[in-house]
């Protein structure tokens, strides 16, 4: 009586954990059971694999058929499992070659006619396989996502049949082509904005940087128009971050034939969107929205809308680029590296500043919506501009502004000098460390001075040190100057509406001449 063993993975994060899938039949009474901690579409597999093998007129043994998924303490989620249980089954009764199975690891869905359906996570689960000096077997669509992982052995095959035909001779399997590129559009072109020349160069600068931002007008201000221009001024992904965003998204199941994102997502929920929607979290710890964002933009729009525990919980990850889902079995790691992008109304009825539309309660109904917004999170945010609404002879007469390729050039040339200056400790001036920016004498001695004026946090002096270190590179500048100091202190928050003393006005002056 010998035991058969089929390599597969569990998932915990975009990290892939090794599981081997070991099945004995013995004689007793006829019984199909899966131990090792399995969850209830793990438990399910037995029917899916007794189904598929009837389909294709085998049968069980009329024995003891027992599974065990080692290390039995990991639990293990998922219907990704059905393929190597499958595999195991059919080892033991001799008919897939044991050897030839020790070579591969598989992951895939069984379908009752045993055609295999895509399932998350192939993406690293094939870079798993190949540090494992391992092939790997998945669904046909996903063939060409698994190519990406390098030069590994890849089995593709449309159902279980195909698969067994294979391994026996009888018809041989093509090894997939990679996967293309995924050309996303970039949005609408920033040309169509006109007038706005200080949100404008606030967006550009939070481009150039990957600086968070913050909007703050009155409803049809052209908040939105804005940040849907954003994505289309960043640089291509490298390579490096292509590969971590593309497996984020894998896990998701959202990898769509195979195409690898190269450009930066950019994620957009509604403000209606849970804690859990957010963050990530569920019954199987799911990524959420910051992680889908990762290396791109998360834009919130309605920004007090959103449920507190939610935007507290963007907190902890705009400060360490990553994410913890906590639960009583494990504990699992998203990485959450995005640009925030918020936009929010001065008050609920959108009209603070406007007497003739502004609600009986103004001012303070804006002191209590802007309240919604705590200090630790608006201290992570590095620029807030107030959005003021475009006049119709604007619109009719306002020639078109800078088309979007043409600010595109600016910020990638300034990306290009970040990456030079920082090169592996840092991907742009966002996540730059203070002592790493290099600052005029002059610019030392006035920011020195204003971080006392303002009361500035270290928190918000490192990052008012950022602003204007991207401010710098944007005017191809080597070293900060006093005009970019007094610049990035001019988009420091000070929210229209709340109490001035909360936010003390900027009585520093620059010279037009320094640096």
């Amino acid at each position: 009586m010998s035991i058969a063993r089929v390599q597969t993975f569990s998932f915990s994060g975009i990290e892939a954990l090794p599981v081997e899938v070991q099945v004995q039949i013995a004689p007793g009474l006829p019984l199909f059971l899966i131990v090792g901690l399995a969850d209830k579409a793990v438990g399910e597999s037995r029917e899916r694999v007794r189904a598929a093998l009837t389909a294709m007129g085998l049968a069980l043994p009329p024995k003891r058929i027992l599974v065990n998924l080692a290390p039995a303490d990991l639990l293990k989620e998922g219907s990704h499992f059905d393929l190597p249980i499958a595999l195991g089954v059919l080892t033991a009764m001799d008919i897939l070659p044991a050897e030839e199975m020790a070579r591969f690891a598989a992951l895939g869905e069984l379908s009752l006619d045993g055609r295999l359906a895509p399932v998350a996570g192939v993406l690293p689960a094939a870079i798993a396989a190949g540090a494992r000096d391992l092939g790997l077997i998945c669904p046909e669509s996903q063939g060409a996502e698994a190519g990406w992982a390098g030069e590994i052995g890849v089995l593709a095959p449309p159902n279980l049949l195909s698969l067994i035909n294979h391994f026996k001779g009888d018809g041989i399997l093509t090894p997939p082509p990679r996967g293309t590129i995924d050309r996303t559009d970039d949005g609408p072109d920033l040309a169509d904005v006109r007038g706005m020349a200080t949100a404008r160069r606030a967006v550009e600068i939070a481009a150039a940087g990957g600086h968070n931002l913050l909007m703050i007008g009155p409803p049809g201000g052209g908040k939105s128009m804005l940040a849907a221009r954003i994505p289309g001024l960043l640089p291509d992904l490298t390579p490096r971050e292509a590969l971590e965003v593309s497996m984020v998204h894998s896990v998701a199941g959202m990898l769509t034939e195979g195409r690898l994102v190269t450009r930066p997502p950019f994620r957009e929920p509604h403000h209606s969107a849970s804690m859990a929607a957010i963050a990530g979290g569920g019954n199987r710890a799911k990524p959420g929205e910051i992680s889908l964002a990762h290396r791109g933009i998360l834009f919130l729009d309605e920004f007090p809308e959103f449920p507190r525990a939610a935007l507290e919980a963007l907190r902890q990850p705009l400060e360490s680029g990553r994410t913890t889902v906590a639960r009583a079995a494990a504990h699992v790691t998203y990485p959450a590296r995005f640009q925030l992008i918020a936009a929010m109304n001065p008050c609920r009825c959108g009209y603070l500043f406007d007497p003739a539309r502004a609600c009986g309660r103004a001012p303070r109904c804006g002191e209590d919506y802007q309240s919604k917004i705590s200090g630790p999170l608006m201290d992570r945010i590095d620029i807030v501009i107030e959005i003021s609404p475009v006049t119709p002879a604007e619109l009719l007469h306002a020639p078109p502004g800078e088309a979007t390729p043409l600010v595109a050039a600016r910020v990638t040339a300034a990306r290009a000098l970040q990456r030079a200056r920082y090169g592996d400790a840092a991907s742009n001036n966002a996540e730059a460390a203070g002592d790493a920016i290099d600052l005029m004498p002059d610019a030392k001695a006035y920011v020195e001075q204003a971080a006392e004026k303002l009361r500035l946090s270290a928190r918000g002096f490192t990052r008012i040190l950022r602003v204007a270190r991207s401010i710098a590179d944007l005017a191809g500048a080597p070293l900060v100057r006093r005009t970019d100091i007094a610049e990035a202190l001019a988009y420091r928050h000070r929210i229209p509406g709340r109490n001035p003393l909360a936010n003390p006005p900027i009585k520093l002056v620059a010279s037009r001449d320094a640096g």
